[in-house]
């Protein structure tokens, strides 16, 4: 293959990716059985960067950790949602979709779209000869990775843990890292597939440097299309009226994990520039005073 991608390469898990969403697109829309919606795009991850290591077989340090990186995250956030999905029954996502074939399948190909985008990074550095020695961007990528997988796994497990306590019922989620962001597990996926970049970089030459790519389209996904604004539209909606609420969506990040007494003492431009506290987040909150 040489030195450079061969672009075959990146054409065989762009196929790979859609038949893979296909056939649970398919299941998904003859059996009306929408539980692995999560499951099919975490171990697609998976696929991709076994197939890509597998497939170029060249088993630099390099490939094999991000890879391994890749594969964990995947298994452990896929086998997660499953689990939770299964418990918690309906995915409530799909209750305008399970009638309506052209919506689904909508749903379905964003989200091969999202697995292939994403992975760019561990296709590309599968994909290529080039192995230079372990560099400061590679430990800096990894520790990345490391934090925000801890992030995303202890804030996934603290809100189960909440969800499943009666006594906690109709109420939002503000205990442990939720208490000093309204979305730690948000950051911690960007963190870590900003990670799997940064890990990726010494390998990257010329055009290949578009993988950059994936770790944006999930940041921008995650912060203006399905991610925070539809679970910030949902609780402003159930809970824009309690004052408790009002004074946590008031005095806690969106998005980067800071305490409560700081973020309270940012000025509001501050917090909309760098903090991501968009406008967006708030179109269906409550004006102060109304019922």
């Amino acid at each position: 293959m040489g030195t450079v991608l061969d672009s075959h390469f990146l054409a065989l898990t762009a196929i790979v990716t859609v038949g893979y969403q296909l056939l649970f697109f398919v299941i998904t829309a003859l059996l009306k059985f929408d539980k692995v919606t999560d499951f099919a795009g975490s171990t697609n991850f998976i696929i991709l960067a076994v197939l890509t290591l597998v497939l170029k077989g060249t088993w630099h340090f390099r490939q094999v950790v991000l890879s391994f990186l890749v594969v964990s995250w995947g298994l452990r956030l896929g086998l997660f949602l499953l689990l939770r999905i299964l418990q918690w029954g309906e995915d409530r996502r799909f209750d305008e979709m399970r009638s309506n074939l052209g919506k689904l399948a909508v749903f379905w190909i964003f989200q091969a779209v999202w697995v292939w985008t994403v992975s760019l990074p561990v296709t590309v550095v599968n994909g290529i000869d080039r192995d230079p020695s372990v560099q400061a961007a590679d430990i800096i990528g990894w520790i990345m990775w490391s934090v925000g997988v801890s992030v995303e796994a202890t804030a996934d497990q603290q809100k189960l843990t909440f969800k499943n306590a009666p006594e906690n019922r109709g109420k939002w989620c503000n205990v442990g890292l939720w208490n000093i962001s309204r979305h730690p597990n948000y950051f911690g996926e960007i963190l870590l597939w900003w990670g799997i970049f940064v890990a990726s970089a010494p390998v990257l030459e010329g055009a290949e440097w578009l993988v950059v790519l994936g770790p944006i389209f999930l940041t921008l996904l995650l912060l203006f299309v399905s991610g925070i604004p539809l679970l910030e539209q949902s609780a402003d909606k159930k809970f824009g009226n309690v004052a408790a609420y009002r004074a946590y969506k008031r005095t806690t990040s969106p998005l980067i994990p800071l305490p409560q007494a700081v973020y309270r003492s940012i000025p509001s431009w501050f917090k909309s520039v760098f903090l991501f506290e968009f406008p967006l987040y708030s179109r269906n909150f409550p004006e102060e005073g109304s019922t």
